[in-house]
């Protein structure tokens, strides 16, 4: 089936870089598109060729009502509506309205990313779970900014376990804040990304935002604050527990993690993993999980994270087969080959 849609401004951003935003819906959707003096022609299936074309009607229609897309934004936002039938281009742009995160202005670019934007405004407690590259600790910084600019709360406190991932670092040199700071600098990265440099600088030498290893939040109450536990599936049950029960009144908490990237000693379970059983269906929480659709990171990450998943589970189901005494599924086809007669070759007439 073949489909035109007339084209408008914008077309350069449309297609993007070496037109990788118009190979997202051509993939996604399996339609090819045709540049034409005056329209853009689709030619698919009819249920694929239809969608295309109401993406690209409504990315035109918003163009022409003065919406303008950022360098990286449409092609989020086309793998996210190729990938779910459920969710138009429009409403996901309108949905996940625009916020002011000090410097930064942004929006959700998923639709896992808006609904964990509107978990930490509805709840007190949100559990953001999935891959890297999600948004996970960047928007949660970003809301936690909001917040302390509203006056909502009164500080912000930023911490996350200091477990090296996979190296030692040894006796690193300087002050104890200078021995964890290497830790904690994907917070920093977050924060100076937000808020001008001297401006976070200031509000961390008034400690009106805090950033500190987990150790640091022992018996503590954190009233009027917004807290954030990142990395925390490297969190030991021990530390999750104490770090949930710090939280005072007029306090959010949003705790993100990444169950696929644990680096605790062999033999020591992930607190992350534990509260996930723990607060299951318990009020006032919120769970949001991410995954590889999510991944707002170069589109190779979502690839990557993708691939990883499907060895994981590949690997998994070997694991099975051998605690079972059977041979993995890969064997067992060979051997299958093997038992098979083989069939006289038929001569052509």
């Amino acid at each position: 089936m073949k489909l035109s849609v007339q084209i408008s401004r914008g077309i350069e951003s449309l297609f993007g870089t070496r037109d990788e935003n118009i190979r997202v819906l051509e993939t996604g959707l399996n339609v090819s598109t045709r540049l034409l003096n005056d329209s853009l022609e689709i030619e698919g299936d009819e249920s694929n060729a239809m969608r295309a074309a109401g993406i690209l009607e409504d990315y035109f229609a918003l163009i022409r009502e003065g919406h303008s897309f950022n360098n990286g934004d449409l092609n989020s936002y086309f793998r996210v509506v190729a990938g779910d039938a459920e969710v138009s281009l429009r409403s996901l742009i309108e949905s996940g309205r625009q916020r002011n995160f000090g410097k930064k202005t942004l929006a959700p670019k998923t639709v896992n990313q808006r609904r964990y934007v509107d978990a930490i405004e509805r709840s007190d407690l949100v559990l953001g779970i999935g891959p890297a590259g999600t948004g996970k600790t960047y928007l949660a910084v970003a809301m936690a900014i909001s917040a302390y600019l509203g006056k909502k709360v009164s500080r912000i406190i930023l911490t996350r376990p200091a477990v090296e991932a996979g190296e030692r670092l040894g006796f690193l040199p300087g002050t104890l804040q200078e021995k964890v700071d290497p830790y904690l600098r994907p917070l920093y990265d977050a924060l100076y990304d937000m808020l001008e440099a001297e401006k976070v600088e200031k509000l961390i030498e008034r400690e009106t935002i805090e950033i500190a290893p987990i150790a640091f939040m022992r018996g503590r109450t954190l009233n009027d604050s917004f807290i954030i536990l990142d990395e925390a599936q490297n969190a030991t049950a021990e530390q999750m527990k104490m770090v949930l029960t710090r939280q005072g009144f007029n306090s959010k908490m949003v705790v993100t993690g990444d169950i696929t990237q644990i680096d605790l000693p062999a033999g020591r379970r992930s607190g992350l993993l534990e509260v996930i059983d723990v607060l299951r269906g318990v009020e006032g929480i919120s769970f949001v999980y991410f995954d590889e659709r999510d991944v707002v990171r170069h589109t190779l990450v979502q690839r990557i994270v993708k691939a990883y998943e499907r060895y994981s589970e590949l690997t998994t189901g070997r694991q099975l087969s051998l605690k079972l005494g059977e041979p993995p599924a890969e064997k067992q086809g060979e051997d299958a080959a093997a038992q098979t007669p083989a069939q006289p070759e038929v001569q052509g007439a």
